[in-house]
């Protein structure tokens, strides 16, 4: 029997992560223009449309389609308290079969930084991602200097494993990263094989 599968929703102490609304766009708007100077150091040169409520709207239609085809999940944290929004948390690029792997990207609102969202927010999606979608690795990378999200990587249970160089383009430049990851202990070094 074929139905339709209900949205992926998180709830942790503070938050709901749930996939973004249409009826988003205008706290998200606020939110990203709030904190345009404090994220775009961090992030790929927003496009000249970037705040349009057209982008938005395709942003919407692409996470409900990738969350349903299985390789992306695109998470808003919302303050379960007021539903004010605090930022997004991305489980993409998942690879089933022999990788069952997936990365993460995540950005939070200048006014909520700092307060321990993120973690929460790493917390919830990598045990999400180890249990209900049974995947073994979660891989993030960040710039050398952004102490702040290798901090909340580090408290997160992510190791250090390296720099990619040239790895993304940032705020319009190539720029090496540092990579981490998480992984599942019930499976490290283990096969099916033997």
């Amino acid at each position: 029997m074929f139905g339709r599968r209900r949205p992926i929703r998180l709830e942790t102490e503070r938050m709901v992560l749930r996939l973004p609304q249409h009826s988003d766009f205008n706290g998200w708007t606020a939110l990203r223009i709030t904190s345009r100077e404090f994220l775009t150091r961090w992030e790929p040169t927003w496009a000249a449309d970037h705040l349009t409520r057209k982008a938005f709207t395709n942003r919407v239609y692409w996470a409900q389609r990738a969350s349903r085809n299985g390789s992306s999940i695109p998470f808003f944290l919302e303050r379960s308290v007021d539903g004010v929004l605090l930022g997004a948390i991305t489980l993409d690029n998942i690879r089933r079969g022999p990788a069952q792997m997936a990365t993460i990207g995540y950005w939070i609102g200048e006014p909520f930084a700092r307060q321990g969202y993120m973690t929460e927010a790493i917390d919830a999606v990598v045990r999400h991602a180890f249990t209900a979608l049974d995947l073994s690795r979660i891989e993030a990378a960040c710039l050398p200097d952004n102490v702040a999200s290798r901090g909340v990587l580090e408290r997160s249970g992510f190791k250090y494993e390296g720099v990619a160089q040239s790895y993304l383009q940032i705020n319009g430049r190539w720029r090496t990263h540092v990579l981490y990851a998480n992984l599942r202990h019930d499976r490290r070094g283990k096969t099916g094989a033997g």
